[in-house]
């Protein structure tokens, strides 16, 4: 899969792109990720992309030129053009769901904004996947750009050392949370391993889990439970 990221500050990436699993994934053909800076494609000799909005107002604006310029430019890069995204806190919510289909696609090219945002005839003209990260507001888009990538690689065939592991992820089993998990040693400061996760009988194991998942996700995230059968008595 492809992603090209389109900003202001692509150095923000360098070392997000030199860690852990997706730095193997690269590695491993599996994933290709460039940042482009728009400033590549501005005009005027100060490589100007920003200015003041009409009308007044604090901050400065991303013009249209330069982001207009960059993504044609971008997108005649590849094979095909990919499915244009713009992180932005109006956009639909990142959630497992959206990431499912987002992993879907075989090419990525994403926008991330800075300052006061874009111009709107950004959105208007190029019609991107608007994508929000939550309800809070980031200095830019490059941080949840970086969310994006790093939760729809997971879905990438050959990304996970277990292909299982993604399937037990919260959000993405029944749409619930994940269940306690334990490893060694059996006790520590007095607390223990639930002993049905040492009895070896799988039927057991997976009956636990599931209920443990439905106790969890009633207690920390109920909203999610609307389209879930009742919980088991705790």
């Amino acid at each position: 899969m492809r992603f090209d990221i389109l900003t202001l500050f692509p150095g923000l990436f360098d070392g997000y792109l030199q860690q852990s699993l997706l730095k193997l994934a690269i590695q491993n053909g599996l994933v290709e990720v460039n940042t482009w800076d728009f400033r590549q494609w501005a005009t005027d000799k100060h490589q100007s992309v920003d200015d003041r909005p009409y009308g007044g107002g604090p901050g400065m604006l991303i013009g249209c030129q330069p982001v207009y310029d960059c993504v044609e430019a971008v997108q005649n890069e590849g094979e095909q053009p990919g499915q244009l995204v713009m992180m932005t806190p109006q956009g639909r919510q990142l959630d497992q769901n959206l990431v499912e289909e987002l992993a879907e696609y075989d090419r990525l090219v994403m926008l991330c904004g800075r300052y006061e945002g874009f111009d709107e005839r950004i959105r208007e003209g190029l019609k991107p996947l608007e994508i929000s990260a939550g309800d809070f507001i980031a200095n830019g888009g490059e941080v949840p750009a970086m969310l994006v990538v790093d939760t729809v690689i997971r879905l990438i065939p050959g990304v996970l050392g277990d292909e299982t592991s993604s399937k037990y992820d919260s959000f993405s089993h029944q749409g619930l949370l994940e269940h306690p998990q334990y490893t060694r040693p059996r006790e520590f400061r007095g607390m223990s391993v639930p002993d049905v996760l040492l009895s070896g009988n799988h039927q057991e194991i997976e009956r636990w889990r599931k209920e443990q998942s439905l106790i969890r996700t009633r207690e920390l995230r109920s909203d999610l439970l609307d389209q879930q059968d009742e919980l088991p008595e705790s």
